[in-house]
């Protein structure tokens, strides 16, 4: 569910709040408060000016594209409903020139009404200006036979509209050749969005959520219209196959509106935006996965356009759009380098999201060097086997399933008392080494080879101070193995070995750490283990004990390092949970524990 909760100082003053701070940042645009309109601080008299404007909450869209090669002017209604007359004719008499006036909006009913009402209005009164107005519908989720009265929604396809024909009106493109280049572009594009969940709007009471935890909309409009279908909530991949499978299909006759031909020569804009809750992290796995898809229909992405264009407030999705290029044999009258060039052409708006002006790099994985034979360190030094081989990998093996089935117990602590992000990286390292284990790559019979190899995958699937701190102390021990039994003058690794090598590797670690017991952290159990399997390496059982009591009483800790160190002490003390990383080593220690004492 979208959060309802929103940093406003009255729901009805949050658009010219919003349109304040925009023209606060640019001295280059103006705002006319009264009207709700955003334009240039001087706009040219001999070129075309494009206008564009709806309901705000779509933010940038509209006002965040009023730039030098771009709209001339926005007309900024309520959240999610069209500006009045006035308003857009105030719009229309500020832009006003000698060469013309291109309005381009989104295929609303409203938007279309008052638009369309205030274009009439203006030209009865003003009989010598040039005004044309262009309807964008872009949206393929709406079909033939839904849209036959309205039409398809604009979404954000409607952008790229704005840029090339913003583009053409820079280089002094007259409103005939403006007009028709916009129309080609949005005549030419496909857009469909996806959505977890609808949009909250301010100033309204708290929603329910319309969909369950594991679903997801296709083809959701940008005002909390209802989509296409709802859906089980997967994976990226699949629902990117699914959305582009909608948007290129030319057998569904309804919803085929672009003249694709799926014939391995197709080239595209490729546009993903941003409907305002989805993370860049998200996006970007969105936009890789998309391109990986696209290159696998055989599409040729010319240019790849990524970020925030059209949002619809906070809705939790996102919306892709392919813009068809002509192909030489097309009599279209536009050539596809004339039109990556007016793509390409500067655009100065804080809306315009940059993008690279040449076609996508291809990423390609590196070839593996490794293969499943078990991996020799160079210089590990002595051979030290273990005790009992078979043992030695079914304790590894023993103790990364468990830490792996403890990860919800960990996040869960992690989340009130850390970042939340322990037990993830626990279960990362753990499944790491057990993929080690299965393809042999952890020697049973050199247990400094072993280690070793356990101290790479761990700095390789591990992240955060966890995967660093058990890097470190693995590779103290291994090096503290080599040291102990050579004192010992033993080629096997029996206890007072290890014993002399884990307080070895733990002072290793303490070289980079300044986290001592007891501190809330991993080191709290680690040096209560040491300690006592140290004093009596005979007793295994008792130094899991007291690794385990200690993590347990880290509950009780006052936090001095680590991310519990910048939790509230109150807080920490109503929750009661012991430290997550502390009671990571107790559940991988008593893992141990189950074979060896089996």
């Amino acid at each position: 569910m979208s959060p309802a909760k929103h940093l406003l100082n009255d729901p009805k003053s949050i658009v010219l709040d919003c349109l304040k701070g925009l023209v606060g940042q640019n001295s280059n645009i103006k705002l006319n408060e009264e009207y709700k309109v955003v334009h240039l601080a001087s706009v040219p008299k001999d070129k075309v000016a494009i206008i564009s404007g709806g309901g705000s909450g779509h933010e940038p869209s509209h006002a965040g594209f009023v730039g030098e090669g771009l709209l001339a002017g926005a007309v900024c209604g309520n959240v999610f409903a069209s500006p009045n007359v006035g308003q857009i004719k105030k719009a229309l008499q500020i832009v006003d020139n000698d060469m013309g006036t291109l309005i381009v909006i989104m295929q609303y009913t409203g938007d279309v009404l008052h638009f369309g009402l205030a274009k009439e209005q203006f030209y009865a009164q003003n009989p010598k200006s040039k005004i044309r107005l262009l309807a964008v519908g872009d949206d393929i989720s709406v079909g033939r036979q839904q849209g036959k009265m309205v039409g398809r929604r604009g979404l954000a396809g409607t952008v790229l509209c704005y840029k090339l024909g913003g583009a053409l009106a820079a280089q002094g493109g007259d409103i005939d050749a403006v007009y028709k280049v916009a129309q080609f572009v949005a005549d030419r594009t496909a857009t469909i969005g996806s959505g977890l969940d609808h949009t909250h709007i301010p100033g309204t009471g708290p929603s329910e959520s319309h969909l369950k935890a594991d679903q997801l909309e296709v083809g959701m409009g940008i005002h909390n219209e209802p989509g296409l279908e709802t859906v089980p909530l997967t994976t990226t991949k699949d629902l990117l196959v699914k959305m582009i499978n909608l948007a290129t299909d030319t057998t569904d006759k309804d919803r085929s509106f672009v003249p694709f031909q799926n014939d391995g020569k197709d080239e595209v804009v490729f546009m993903v935006n941003n409907l305002g809750g989805i993370s860049e992290l998200e996006l970007g796995g969105i936009v890789g996965t998309a391109l990986e898809v696209l290159g696998e229909k055989k599409f040729k992405v010319r240019r790849v356009l990524a970020g925030t264009y059209m949002t619809s407030l906070n809705m939790p999705g996102f919306s892709i759009s392919l813009f068809l290029l002509p192909r030489a044999s097309e009599s279209t009258g536009y050539k596809t380098d004339e039109l990556l060039s007016l793509l390409d052409a500067p655009g100065d708006a804080p809306g315009w999201a940059w993008h690279s002006k040449s076609e996508p790099g291809v990423y390609t994985p590196l070839a593996s060097t490794g293969d499943s034979e078990e991996v020799a360190h160079e210089g590990s030094g002595t051979s030290i086997a273990p005790t009992s081989g078979k043992s030695f990998l079914d304790s590894i093996s023993q103790a990364c399933k468990d830490v792996i089935e403890a990860e919800p117990l960990i996040t869960r602590y992690d989340t009130i008392a850390g970042d939340g992000d322990c037990g993830l990286c626990l279960q990362a390292g753990g499944e790491g080494i057990l993929k080690a284990i299965a393809d042999k790559r952890i020697s049973q019979t050199s247990v400094v080879d072993a280690i070793l190899t356990i101290a790479e995958q761990i700095e390789i699937d591990m992240d955060g101070t966890s995967g660093a701190l058990y890097s470190i102390f693995f590779n103290g021990l291994a090096s503290g193995l080599r040291s102990a039994a050579e004192s010992k003058k033993s080629d096997v690794a029996t206890a007072e070995v290890w014993a002399e090598a884990l307080v070895q590797a733990r002072d290793t670690l303490y070289q980079y750490t300044r986290a001592r017991t007891p501190s809330r952290t991993l080191v709290d159990p680690l040096e209560a283990f040491v300690n006592q399997f140290a004093s009596n390496p005979s007793d295994f059982p008792a130094a899991v004990k007291a690794a385990s009591d200690a993590a347990a009483a880290t509950a009780g800790y006052e936090a001095k390092a680590g991310r519990a160190a910048y939790v509230g002490r109150e807080q920490l003390k109503l929750e009661n949970v012991p430290d997550p990383g502390a009671w990571g080593v107790s559940v991988l220690l008593k893992g141990i524990q189950k074979v060896i004492n089996a």
